[in-house]
């Protein structure tokens, strides 16, 4: 989904998808501290404001938000193909350490690499994603 296609969205549109968002990392066991950096959130919202996020407001309406929230919907969209049966295991396999990854759990390398840590596991789950970015 591109930003563009965010910015065509309807407001209650932008607070389902927030809401959404909010809900899969708080499944991933993010801290405040984690969500605001993986978002790339700007630098003055504090972190009580995922508060309202979780409830009635949309993201920010900033490119650099919508590009890890379409990384985001790409990677729970992939673990929930992955496990059709079992949704839970989507967020014990991002728990996780994995040989693949130097030992790392998934959610290690997206807090510590940030937007390219959001790519490198969308491209493990989604060989489509990775197909398209690297042809």
């Amino acid at each position: 989904m591109s930003a563009k296609a965010f910015k065509n969205m309807e407001h209650d549109e932008c607070v389902t998808l927030t809401r959404m968002i909010m809900s899969i990392l708080d499944s991933w066991g993010l801290n405040g501290q984690a969500q605001m950096s993986l978002l790339d959130l700007p630098k003055g919202i504090p972190v009580r404001a995922l508060r309202r996020y979780r409830e009635d407001t949309p993201f920010p309406d900033e490119a650099a938000v919508y590009e890890r929230v379409d990384h985001i919907v790409g990677i729970y969209d992939a673990l929930r193909t992955t496990y059709p049966h079992n949704p839970p295991m989507g967020a014990l396999w991002m728990k996780q350490r994995n040989v693949r990854f130097q030992d790392q759990s998934p959610l290690q390398v997206i807090v510590e690499e940030g937007l390219a840590g959001l790519v490198r596991i969308r491209t493990h789950l989604d060989c489509t994603y990775d197909w398209k970015v690297n042809p």
